[in-house]
């Protein structure tokens, strides 16, 4: 945090102390993981529960002989 020029709010600061303190006490790698794992959960198995959401749209795209129609604007 003692980087020339640096500029540190109150709040800033106190959100970059619990990541040193993890990395200096040698718990960072097993924190990552959690942090991982729960990162995983919300963002990940909601999204993909259901499958590959992307691969779902090409198949059904591939699989149409017909092309979708086009909007048409009065």
């Amino acid at each position: 945090m003692d980087l020339t020029e640096a500029r540190w709010t109150m709040r800033g600061a106190e959100a970059v102390l619990p990541v040193g303190s993890l990395y200096i006490s040698g718990d960072w790698d097993e924190y990552w993981q959690f942090h991982l794992q729960e990162e995983h959960k919300p963002n990940h198995l909601a999204l993909y529960s259901s499958g590959i959401p992307l691969i779902k749209q090409v198949l059904k795209a591939r699989c149409s002989t017909t092309p979708p129609p086009l909007p048409i604007r009065l």
